[in-house]
């Protein structure tokens, strides 16, 4: 192998270890793609979470349109509805004007 062919070669190996430094530590190099996919991995665990939500207030939904017990039970207790033959007592406890 001449000289000329070293230096080449040299000149390679130099040129590819450089690259190869640039892709490991460059500004979008592997901290940048471990961090991408550490954002992802958050992305899709958040969008789990929506979808479990969204299927639970779909439930939610479909009762109101359906289960009148339901919308009853909803009405007292959330709202404070009261049926048209009921009246509320409140009564006072002692010590209290």
């Amino acid at each position: 192998m001449g000289l000329r062919q070293k230096i080449l070669l040299t000149a390679a190996v130099l040129i590819l270890c450089s690259l190869g430094g640039l892709i490991i530590l460059g500004d979008n190099g592997l901290s940048e793609l471990k961090r991408l996919r550490k954002e992802l991995d958050g992305i899709v665990a958040d969008n789990r979470s929506k979808s479990r939500e969204n299927l639970s207030m779909y439930r939610e939904i479909e009762r109101l349109k359906s289960d009148y017990e339901y919308i009853e039970d909803v009405a007292r207790n959330q709202l404070g509805v009261i049926g048209k033959d009921e009246v509320i007592l409140k009564i006072k406890e002692n010590g209290s004007k």
